[in-house]
C-alpha cells in the first residue's frame, strides 16, 4: 500500500506558527509518505495573479492525481489556507476513482479559534469531515466538539500534544528560577493581557516578534528569534500558557480556544525542558498534570502565591518529567504514533 503527503507551501517563515505543519511532514516523509507539494506561485492579490495562481493550482492538482496510486493512504493537514478551485473535485476523485483513504491531522479549527472564521473555513471544514477516513485531533476536548458534528469517536485518533522537532540535547540544563518566560506574537492588541503583566509581582522574561511594553520594569525583552533557534535559549524558569484579554482568566476567542486546542507554545516549551503554568481549564491542563511538568492557575494574579510555594525539589520534580518529554517531543513520538495508529486501522 502506498503512502502520500500532500503538502502546501507557503514560504520559509520564522515564527512557530509555521513550524508545526513542517514537523509533521518531515515526521510523516520519515514514515514513508511520499512529498507531493502544492507551491504557492504569488502572494500577490490583483487580478491577473489570482488567476494565474488558479491556473499554477490547476496544474499541481492534476499532477497529484495523476501520481498517487490505487487504494493509497493520503496524508493531509488541515485547514487548507488556500483557496483552491480544484482541490475539493480532485480530493474526491481519488477517493471515488481510486479508492484512496484520507488521513486528516487538524492544525487548527477555525469555528472555535474565531478570529479568521468565515465561510471559507466553514466549507473547507464541512468537507474535511466529507473525506476523511482518518481525523487526529488534539485532545479529548477537541474530540468531544468533533462528536458533537456527529462524527464517530472511532473516527478520531487523539495526538494529545505536537511535537516540536530539534536535536535532543541530553546536557542541557534548566537553571530553578521562579522567572516567567513568554515566547511567541507579543502583539498586545492581539494578546491584550500583556498590558497588564505591570500588576503582577514577578519576573517575566519575553521572547518574540512585535515587542511593545518597554516602559514595563518587570520585564526583561530577549528579541525575536526562529523557531529552531529560540529552544536554545530557554533555560530557566516557567513556560507561560496563557491567552485572551485579561490576567483573570483567559477570554476572548483566543483565551476560550485554549478550551480546545493543543498550543504549539506548550511543545516549544516543554522540548526545551522547561516546566510549565497554563490556565487550569485550559485542555492541555491535563496533560500538564497528567505529567508532572507544573502547575496551573486560574489568573495570573495566582502565580506569585503559587510561586512562593515551589521549592527546589518540586521543580527538579518538574524538570526531570519535561526532560523525559522533551526527548520524545524533539523526535516526533506523538505524531509517528498517531499516524501510525491510524494507518494500522485502515489497512
Amino acid at each position: 500500500m502506498d503512502k502520500f503527503q500532500i503538502c502546501e507551501v507557503i514560504g520559509d517563515l520564522n515564527h512557530a506558527g509555521s513550524k508545526a505543519p513542517k514537523d509533521v511532514s518531515e515526521i510523516a516523509n520519515k514514515m514513508g509518505f511520499k512529498k507531493l507539494l502544492l507551491v504557492k506561485s504569488t502572494n500577490k492579490q490583483d487580478a491577473f495573479s489570482k488567476i494565474n495562481r488558479q491556473i499554477v493550482f490547476y496544474k499541481e492538482w492534476k499532477q497529484i492525481y495523476n501520481r498517487i496510486t490505487n487504494n493509497s493512504i493520503v496524508l493531509l493537514q488541515h485547514p487548507f489556507r488556500d483557496r483552491q478551485l480544484t482541490r475539493n473535485n480532485i480530493l474526491l476523485k481519488l477517493k471515488k476513482k481510486k479508492s484512496v483513504k484520507f488521513i486528516c491531522i487538524v492544525h487548527d479549527v477555525e469555528e472555535l479559534r474565531k478570529t479568521l472564521y468565515d465561510n471559507y473555513y466553514k466549507k473547507e471544514f464541512e468537507f474535511m469531515l466529507t473525506i476523511a477516513d482518518k481525523l487526529i485531533i488534539h485532545n479529548t476536548s477537541m474530540a468531544k466538539f468533533f462528536m458533537s458534528k456527529k462524527v464517530p469517536s472511532d473516527k478520531l485518533i487523539n495526538l494529545e500534544i505536537f511535537d516540536y522537532l530539534k536535536p535532543y540535547d541530553n546536557l542541557k540544563k534548566i537553571k530553578f528560577s521562579k522567572n516567567i518566560v513568554i515566547a511567541g506574537n507579543l502583539d498586545s492588541n492581539k494578546s491584550s493581557y500583556l498590558k497588564e503583566l505591570n500588576k503582577i509581582n514577578v519576573r517575566f522574561t519575553l521572547y518574540g516578534p512585535n515587542f511593545s511594553l518597554q516602559e514595563f520594569k518587570n520585564i526583561d525583552y530577549k528579541g525575536s528569534y526562529p523557531a529552531n533557534k529560540i529552544p536554545q535559549l530557554l533555560n530557566s524558569g516557567f513556560g507561560l500558557i496563557w491567552d485572551g484579554e485579561s490576567i483573570l482568566k483567559c477570554s476572548g476567542p483566543t483565551g476560550n480556544y485554549l478550551k480546545y486546542n493543543d498550543p504549539h507554545k506548550l511543545s516549544l516549551y516543554l522540548a526545551s525542558g522547561l516546566p510549565v503554568i497554563i490556565w487550569n481549564k485550559a485542555a492541555e491542563s491535563k496533560f500538564v498534570k497528567q505529567n508532572k511538568v507544573g502547575f496551573t492557575v486560574s489568573a495570573l494574579t495566582d502565580i506569585p502565591e503559587k510561586l512562593d510555594k515551589v521549592s527546589l525539589e518540586d521543580y527538579t520534580l518538574y524538570c526531570n518529567n519535561a526532560r523525559k518529554l522533551a526527548k520524545q517531543l524533539s523526535n516526533g513520538f506523538f505524531t509517528e504514533r498517531a499516524i501510525e495508529k491510524a494507518v494500522n486501522t485502515l489497512k
